[in-house]
């Protein structure tokens, strides 16, 4: 029977509205197995049958001094015993973690398929000298017992409405057990990083004769969300200030951007560039999507940085599951002070005697472009670190479903703030064999994440004065 005009009207609103619908939160019963089998951050507390994967162990891999250190305590020992800073961030680990348990080249890699990105397979495929040198899996990630109990209150009443306006969230990940993809992303949004800090960010586009320019930024960033020490209610919008100068190359120096970040729908974003040139602040409307970030030469895209922030709009999220995948973890021999940037930066990828692969599990996002939206990847596949919520690695896709642009990110746990972040993150182009390295900070003093904020130091009205300050 034909339906009535009425009818298909009622319909047609109804489907109307469904990407504006909230997410429901998860019934009692899923959210009783947080802290229990789950993790309290939502993790598989049991390691796989196999015993690849080992079970979570977190916070109990560090001795208690090593979390009270604090950035003076780290930079003098950078100074003094820089060998002794690459030991804080090792733990407890006995010395069977330290010897690769094998290798993943182009000769064998069909033997590892399963359990490898498509990124990887590509790298490995493309360049005879990217290799991964695998090593047994611990893991160490961990967050404050306060962000914890706030994550598992919020399993019962966080939800999301559309792609990016979160509700009946506090403190904590808002989603420890994900039913969209959009919520997985989202937890790495708005993971804990600590309340604010002063972070000394060193990046380079690398030829691939291996040649590169190091451009020098300072980074001052206040969390709004997930800030024990200014806790926020539920349903706030306002979650990040951020605030970055370029100290060098000569011809970009002085340079700033400030952004205020946001959830809600739309870009969520508010942002300001100063330019010395013009001794001026303006509006920056394009600080967001596929526009080049400052100083990438189009390599890295604004919302590539932390390897995905900023509106989830323009694509359609779709939740995977969980897969075992090889990822860069526990990356702290490449983050040793003793390393140089030259050590690291070599033709086509980083040194691989550097990089440290252990076998993890991941929720699995794949984001496809919307009909008639804009963007210069068509598809991205992420891989999200389950113990930390931290994306470890993205497949970027063009426009005719080719691979281009393979990320990493080397997760490494500070047990001192506690968070586990990408140091460094790669962009690989499949297309141009150039690479982006981002969060270098070998050469540089540690980051300084006891630094405070008030909310008025990113006050766009300040910038002048801020730059005439540095």
């Amino acid at each position: 029977m034909p339906m009535n005009p009425l009818g298909r009207a009622y319909w047609l609103s109804i489907v109307w509205l469904l990407p504006a619908l909230s997410l429901a939160a998860v019934s009692p019963q899923e959210a009783a197995k947080l802290g229990k089998e789950l993790t309290p951050v939502g993790a598989i507390r049991a390691g796989n049958a196999e015993g690849t994967i080992p079970e979570w162990t977190g916070r109990k891999n560090f001795p208690p001094e090593t979390l009270r250190y604090t950035p003076a305590d780290l930079e003098k020992m950078r100074k003094q015993d820089p060998a002794g800073v690459e030991k804080q961030f090792q733990g407890s680990l006995q010395k069977e973690y330290f010897q690769p348990q094998f290798e993943i080249s182009k000769a064998n890699m069909a033997k590892y398929a399963a359990q490898l990105t498509e990124g990887q397979k590509a790298m490995l495929t493309k360049y005879p000298t990217f290799r991964m040198k695998v090593f047994k899996s611990v893991r160490t990630a961990f967050y404050p017992e306060q962000i914890e109990q706030a994550t598992i209150a919020n399993a019962s009443t966080a939800s999301l409405e559309g792609s990016d306006l979160i509700k009946g969230a506090k403190l904590g990940f808002p989603f420890p057990i994900p039913k969209s993809g959009a919520e997985v992303i989202w937890n790495h949004k708005l993971k804990f990083h600590g309340p604010s800090a002063r972070r000394y960010n060193n990046q380079a586009i690398v030829r691939p004769d291996g040649s590169y320019l190091i451009t020098k930024l300072i980074e001052d960033v206040k969390f709004k969300y997930a800030n024990p020490e200014e806790p926020v209610g539920a349903d706030t919008k306002l979650l990040a200030y951020y605030l970055a100068e370029v100290i060098s190359p000569p011809r970009v120096a002085g340079q700033i951007t400030l952004v205020h970040e946001s959830s809600g729908q739309g870009s969520g974003r508010a942002a300001w560039l100063y330019s010395p040139g013009l001794a001026r602040v303006t509006r920056a409307p394009d600080v967001g999507y596929d526009n080049p970030s400052l100083g990438s030469d189009n390599e890295q895209y604004n919302d590539q940085v932390d390897v995905f922030n900023g509106a989830l709009d323009r694509y359609s999220w779709k939740l995977l599951g969980r897969k075992e995948i090889y990822i860069p973890y526990n990356a702290f021999q490449i983050n040793s002070p003793l390393v140089k940037y030259k050590d690291i930066l070599k033709p086509f990828h980083i040194n691989p005697e550097l990089a440290r692969y252990e076998l993890h599990r991941v929720w699995v996002v794949e984001a496809n472009l919307k009909p008639g939206l804009r963007h210069n990847f068509a598809k991205r596949v992420f891989y999200v670190d389950e113990d930390s919520w931290a994306i470890a690695a993205v497949d970027c896709y063009d426009g005719r479903g080719q691979l281009w642009k393979v990320q990493e990110a080397h997760l490494l746990t500070a047990p001192f703030i506690p968070t586990t972040t990408g140091l460094p993150e790669l962009i690989y182009d499949l297309q141009t064999n150039r690479y982006f390295a981002t969060t270098l900070t070998n050469e540089d003093a540690i980051a300084d994440f006891a630094m405070r904020f008030p909310d008025s130091y990113f006050d766009p009205a300040n910038l002048k004065r801020k730059a005439r300050g540095r």
